[in-house]
């Protein structure tokens, strides 16, 4: 099928715009890669230090003939789909001998769960960690010693911070590897009203923390379709994982199979060899944009739409808002995943999964084929899935026919036309809002503001009961310079329980929600921030506000509001404890929303 000319469109106007920044940064990394491979320009001094506890790999190393990979791992065991890779290294370093090569963790990067800081303070130093993730990575590499990379991260900032590191190294090949989301536990819908009786005063604390740990249970990923999964479509989509890799469960033979092939690939693909595959090379437009159609095609986390222009300006390559409500005006969805629909992603996986969803992409015109991605040249050896056949890894032709059509739907059928996610403009700013699992009596609302500077506030006077007519309620000074950016998805069964009731109800913020952003309309991501003197910090209570999410605008109707001075926010409350004044100066550097919120790009 040729290519949509809507999707050519985006893409070209991405190309034009990037072709300045996209030059230099190839030639950069041209540059890099004439030097030849790393390891021959250490000095005897150098290479000592480097191999000097390698053991077995040692004569390999000192000999340098035997391509060198170096693992970047954000392991720990804070994040359950973290945990397997604790093991990782020493079955890396063993596939690699097996295949003439050698391994050696080059470093480690921070990775924070946000199950665990949602709601609290360690939550402002979620967005930002992924730039550290990016920095750390950085001096993993610095050693620059190594002929490939493998990339050991899931979740929300982590993938990101990791994409910004490897392609800063972009003239390396760099094969990202999973470990699998968690068997299914309670489902994701039955764990939502737990906490939405919760929040009434009708479920117990006993109650709540059963059925937190009922759905929350094991090693792997969070079976949601939250960030962290929708990292990982990402990543086959851009053509950083072997096919199939994403959700497969961890501590099975298949999983195990796929990680000695990322192994094997990496290996392949070094300047050492005639397959030499760069990551410069499959980090371009085309990637980035198959990448945002995976996205809008399978409803995916809102936070990438702050990840994905961060990890192209470090490809040299500049995205926009307008770009991802093009695509998603041009894609529709095909997949319902929670909390877009009642599947989790083990649903999804055994309905047909990436295989299906690529193949599918690929029939109706909506992605680039003629790309470079780790497996080879072109996408469509990800519309394959991988199998364990007597012991041997084989890939073959995933379904073209979905095997539940409650959790995918051909794109002649889909559930929406569209990928569901919309930018907004108007006199308080850029936004986006998420509509896929709104209601569509709520696709516009049109309220009085109830005006809030923290979430704790708001909890506060749902307690008081306090909102009992239709209401806009804004949460401002959450953007990335006031507080980091957090991600506010602890307002959601609050928000829903008012929905619920019958009222007319949408939220307003230059703050996150999360991944599992759901039903109540949201905008999300204003800029300008409040902080920076947006509208936003311009809005009393009373203040007539309308979120039209099907003309995509974002207004306040009152007259004169424009006119007001900015409110200016005691913001000390966010300037110490939990390493949140380790921040404070990166705060006040960070770029605008609308450009990634970054504190190094």
């Amino acid at each position: 099928m040729p290519l949509d000319p809507r999707i050519r469109a985006v893409t070209d106007r991405i190309r034009d715009r990037s072709s300045d920044t996209r030059a230099a940064y190839l030639d950069r990394m041209a540059r890099a890669a004439e030097a030849g491979p790393a390891r021959a320009h250490l000095s005897c001094s150098n290479a000592a230090h480097a191999w000097a506890a390698t053991g077995p790999d040692k004569a390999d190393l000192a000999q340098g003939r035997a391509p060198h990979i170096g693992i970047v791992t954000a392991y720990n065991d804070m994040l359950s789909a973290h945990q397997p890779y604790e093991q990782y290294p020493d079955r890396i370093r063993a596939a690699a001998r097996s295949v003439g090569a050698t391994a050696q963790v080059a470093g480690g990067v921070p990775a924070m769960c946000d199950g665990v800081t949602q709601g609290r303070a360690g939550m402002e130093l979620s967005l930002f960690s992924r730039d550290v993730i990016a920095l750390s990575a950085g001096v993993a590499l610095s050693h620059d010693c190594f002929d490939a990379t493998l990339w050991l991260g899931i979740c929300d900032k982590i993938v990101p911070g990791l994409i910004i590191a490897a392609a800063t190294f972009g003239h390396l090949p760099a094969v990202f590897v999973p470990s699998g989301p968690m068997p299914s536990g309670l489902p994701n819908d039955e764990k939502a009203k737990v906490r939405q009786r919760f929040a009434t005063g009708e479920a117990s604390r006993e109650e709540l923390l059963a059925a937190e740990m009922a759905s929350y249970h094991g090693p792997g990923t969070c079976t949601f379709y939250g960030t962290a999964n929708s990292n990982q479509m990402l990543m086959e989509l851009m053509g950083l994982h072997l096919p199939g890799a994403a959700f497969v469960n961890p501590g099975t033979g298949l999983r195990e199979a796929l990680t000695e092939a990322a192994v094997a690939r990496a290996a392949a693909i070094t300047a050492l060899g005639p397959d030499y595959r760069p990551v410069a090379r499959i980090l371009d437009e085309r990637a980035f944009v198959n990448g945002m159609v995976g996205l809008m095609a399978t409803g995916g986390s809102t936070n990438l739409v702050l990840h994905l222009p961060a990890m192209a300006r470090s490809a040299g390559i500049l995205l926009d808002l307008q770009d991802f409500a093009d695509i998603s005006a041009a894609v529709p969805l095909v997949a319902r995943v929670y909390p877009n629909g009642l599947a989790d992603v083990n649903h999804f996986h055994a309905a047909g999964g990436m295989g299906w969803l690529v193949g599918e992409l690929l029939a109706a015109g909506l992605v680039h084929d003629d790309v470079v991605t780790v497996a080879g040249d072109g996408l469509r050896p990800y519309a394959r899935e991988p199998k364990l056949i007597d012991g041997a890894l084989v890939w073959q032709d995933a379904p073209r026919s979905s095997l539940n059509p409650r959790i995918l739907r051909p794109h002649t059928d889909p559930f929406a036309g569209t990928g569901g996610l919309v930018q907004l403009t108007g006199n308080l700013g850029r936004g986006v809002i998420k509509v896929s699992s709104v209601p569509a009596d709520r696709h516009v609302i049109e309220a009085p503001a109830r005006v809030f500077e923290n979430q704790g506030a708001v909890k506060a006077a749902f307690q008081n009961g306090e909102f009992t007519s239709d209401v806009v309620v804004v949460v401002r000074f959450q953007g990335p310079r006031a507080n980091g950016m957090p991600e506010l998805h602890a307002l959601t069964p609050v928000l829903a329980v008012l929905q619920d009731r019958g009222l007319r109800v949408a939220l307003v913020t230059d703050g996150r929600m999360s991944g599992a952003s759901g039903k109540v309309p949201a905008a999300i991501h204003v800029s300008p921030e409040a902080e920076a003197g947006g509208t936003l910090a311009k809005l009393r209570d009373g203040d007539l506000l309308r979120l039209d999410s099907l003309a995509g605008t974002l207004d306040v109707l009152t007259p004169g509001v424009l006119e007001r001075a900015p409110v200016v926010a005691d913001l000390a409350g966010n300037a110490h404890g939990t390493g949140r004044e380790l921040f404070a100066r990166l705060r006040a550097g960070a770029t605008p929303a609308t450009e990634g919120a970054s504190i190094i790009l």
